[in-house]
């Protein structure tokens, strides 16, 4: 955009021959055309136009449904549930976690008591007699 008003003034100038700009050449007004030609291809090829659409779209429709929550009288209390849903959501998730976590600690633990019990005591069963 800041081309084409670039441009736009550039071209006035020379037509309405003010200043220095009523002597550059033609290819020289014309340029800020070109970059924003490069710019809404670059713009274009590298999605920067598809986002920005999006995210106008993706605030259009929270505009929306906020006002829609607002007549109906319920404020905005559509984004807290959200909110709370996602919280909600860890919670459990953590609660999952927790019970795992539990389940492999215990197990772990059988498996030390497994261990150490099965353990042969080394002053009862000597293999070596020190007395020959």
């Amino acid at each position: 955009m800041l081309f084409l008003i670039a441009g736009v003034l550039l071209v006035g100038l020379k037509l309405g021959e003010v200043g220095a700009v009523a002597a550059w050449p033609w290819w020289v007004v014309l340029t800020p055309f070109g970059f924003a030609i490069f710019w809404w291809w670059y713009a274009d090829r590298s999605g920067l136009n598809k986002r920005r659409e999006m995210a106008r779209m993706d605030d259009r429709k929270a505009e929306r449904r906020k006002s829609a929550l607002q007549r109906l009288g319920l404020g905005y209390l559509g984004f807290d549930n959200e909110e709370r849903r996602a919280r909600k959501f860890q919670a459990a998730r953590q609660r999952q976690i927790d019970k795992v976590e539990g389940k492999r600690a215990a197990q772990r633990s059988r498996n030390r008591d497994s261990i150490l019990g099965s353990r042969f005591n080394s002053d009862h069963h000597s293999t070596h007699d020190t007395k020959q």
